[in-house]
C-alpha cells in the first residue's frame, strides 16, 4: 500500500469518528509525504490547517493511524504548499473518497426542489451548517436554540422564532438548521421558504381555486421554515393561509421557524392572531456581531478562501467593519480581490484604501492600541524596516549573516528593491549588508528569477512596494 492509499484508508476510517464537515474542511489535499518505523509525516497545503489539526485532530487521527500500523506512536505535520496545487499527485480529494449522493430532481428553477406531496422548496445551501455559524455574544442564544431545535424537532422550542437586522446571519442560521435536521432525521421532509415564495404559492392557489390543496401540501412537512416573516404585510389572505398552516403543523407536533427583522410584539403590521402564535415559543435575536466575533467570522471566511493574511490585517478590518456580516465579508471578498487580480498580498495600508470606499465617514478608520498607517519611504533603512515587518523578522538578522531562508528572502528583497527601485549602486547595497557587489548582484536576479513564476514572492514583493510607496 503506497502512502496516498494509506493515507485514503486513514480518512475513511475517520469518517465515523470526526465529522464530515471537518474532513471536508481540513483533509482536502493534505497527504503522507514520509513514514519512519514509529513516525508518520503528514503534509499540510496551508499553515491554518497547521493548528488546527494538532489541537483538534491529531489524537483521532493517531488512533486510527496504531490500529493500521501498531508500531507508529507520533504524527509529524508539516506545511508543504505545493499540495494546494490542483496538479500535486500526492494530496487527497475529497470529494473523490466521498462523492455527493445523487441529488433530488429541480424544477426549472434552479433555487427550489420538489418535495414529496409536490411541496415546492427552496435549495438548502450546503456551505450554511450550524458547525461552521461562529458563534458570539450577540447570537449565542440563537445558535444554542436551533441546535436544540435540530435534535427534537417538534419537541424543543416549538415555534423558534428567530429576529434581527439585515445581514446578521439569519438566514445562515435558518438553513444550518434545515440542513442539520436533514442530517440527523433523513426521512423528514424539510421545507424553506421565504415569505415571498409562500405569498406567490398563494396567488397561484386563488387563481386556479386550489387554496385547500396549497393547504393540504404544506402539512406534510415535518420542519417548516420561513424566511422574513414581515414581508406578508398588508397581504390578507396570505396571512390567513399561514395561520391555518401553522396551527395545522403545531397541532400536529410539527417544528415551525420563522425569521423576522423584528420581534413578535413588534409586528403590528401583521394580525394579531399570528403575533400571538409566534410569541408561543422560543424568541432569539440576533444582534451586531462584537470585536472578537467579527474576528472569528473573518479568520473562518479566510479559511475557504485558501489564501493567507497577517493577523494585523485581520484585525484592523475587525476593528473598522462594525456593522453587520455582510459588510464584513464584502471587505474580505474585496481584500481577497486584490490578492487574487493585482498579486499583492495585503497589508494595512492597502486595506485602507478599500476601507475608505465601504465606510462613508472615513475619519471613522482607526487602528488598534499604537497601530499606524504606514508612510512613504525616505531612505533605504526605511526600506528595510518595512521589509522587515512585513515578514515580520528582527532587523539585526536581516543585515547578519545567517543563511536561514527565513533571514535570506527579506535580505535578497531588500537588495532587489533598492537596486530596482531606489535606484541605487551595488556597492552602497553591498556596505549596508557588510557583502560584496556579486552578492547584492547575486540576490537581485535571484529575486527576479522568482518573479517570473513564484505567485507568492510576486505579491510579496508587489504588497511591500505598495507599503513603500514605490509602485
Amino acid at each position: 500500500m503506497d502512502y496516498k492509499e494509506l493515507w485514503i484508508q486513514i480518512i475513511k476510517d475517520l469518517d465515523p469518528i470526526i465529522k464530515r464537515t471537518n474532513i471536508l474542511a481540513w483533509f482536502n489535499n493534505t497527504a503522507i509525504i514520509d513514514q519512519t518505523e514509529n513516525e508518520i509525516t503528514v503534509g499540510l497545503p496551508l499553515p491554518m490547517y497547521l493548528d488546527w489539526h494538532q489541537k483538534h485532530l491529531k489524537v483521532n487521527t493517531l488512533q486510527v493511524v496504531k490500529k493500521m500500523l501498531p508500531k507508529i506512536d507520533c504524527i509529524k505535520y508539516v506545511v508543504d504548499l505545493a499540495l494546494d496545487r490542483d496538479e500535486d499527485p500526492r494530496g487527497v480529494k475529497i470529494i473523490e473518497i466521498f462523492p455527493s449522493k445523487k441529488r433530488e430532481r429541480k424544477l426549472p428553477n434552479k433555487n427550489e426542489i420538489k418535495l414529496p406531496g409536490g411541496i415546492v422548496s427552496k435549495i438548502l445551501n450546503k456551505r450554511y451548517q450550524l458547525s461552521n455559524f461562529v458563534i458570539g455574544n450577540n447570537n449565542r442564544l440563537a445558535h444554542a436554540a436551533c441546535l436544540s431545535v435540530a435534535s427534537k424537532p417538534g419537541v424543543n422550542y416549538n415555534p423558534l422564532f428567530v429576529y434581527g437586522g439585515v445581514g446578521l446571519g439569519k438566514t445562515h442560521l435558518l438553513q444550518g438548521l434545515g440542513n442539520e435536521v436533514k442530517k440527523n432525521y433523513p426521512n423528514k421532509i424539510v421545507v424553506y421558504l421565504t415569505s415571498e415564495d409562500f405569498t406567490n404559492e398563494v396567488v397561484l392557489a386563488i387563481q386556479k381555486r386550489s387554496t385547500e390543496k396549497l393547504r393540504e401540501k404544506y402539512r406534510k412537512a415535518d420542519l417548516l421554515i420561513i424566511d422574513d416573516i414581515q414581508f406578508i404585510a398588508n397581504k390578507d389572505r396570505t396571512q390567513e393561509e399561514f395561520f391555518h398552516t401553522f396551527n395545522a403543523l403545531y397541532q400536529a407536533g410539527k417544528q415551525i421557524v420563522i425569521s423576522s427583522d423584528r420581534p413578535p410584539i413588534e409586528l403590528d403590521i401583521l394580525e394579531d392572531r399570528l403575533r400571538s402564535r409566534f410569541s408561543m415559543g422560543m424568541i432569539a435575536d440576533i444582534s451586531e456581531p462584537d470585536y472578537e466575533t467579527r474576528l472569528a467570522i473573518l479568520h473562518t471566511k479566510l479559511h475557504y478562501t485558501g489564501i493567507i493574511l497577517s493577523n494585523e490585517v485581520l484585525e484592523f478590518i475587525a476593528y473598522n467593519i462594525k456593522g453587520n456580516v455582510r459588510e464584513l465579508e464584502g471587505a474580505m471578498n474585496q481584500v481577497v480581490a486584490v490578492y487574487d487580480l493585482e498579486n499583492i498580498t495585503p497589508t494595512i495600508k492597502s486595506v485602507t484604501k478599500i476601507l475608505k470606499n465601504m465606510i462613508k465617514n472615513t475619519e471613522n478608520i482607526g487602528f488598534i492600541e499604537d497601530k499606524k498607517e504606514m508612510v512613504y519611504i525616505k531612505t533605504f533603512d526605511d526600506l528595510i524596516d518595512i521589509v522587515c515587518e512585513y515578514f515580520n523578522v528582527p532587523k539585526s538578522e536581516v543585515l547578519g549573516v545567517s543563511r536561514i531562508r527565513e533571514y535570506t528572502l527579506p535580505r535578497q528583497v531588500s537588495m532587489y528593491l533598492g537596486k530596482k527601485k531606489m535606484k541605487m549602486a551595488l556597492t552602497r547595497i553591498a556596505e549596508k549588508f557588510s557583502r560584496d557587489h556579486t552578492s547584492v548582484l547575486h540576490a537581485v536576479r535571484k529575486i527576479e528569477k522568482e518573479l517570473r513564476n513564484n505567485r507568492q514572492i510576486i505579491r510579496d514583493v508587489n504588497a511591500i512596494k505598495e507599503e513603500a510607496g514605490l509602485m
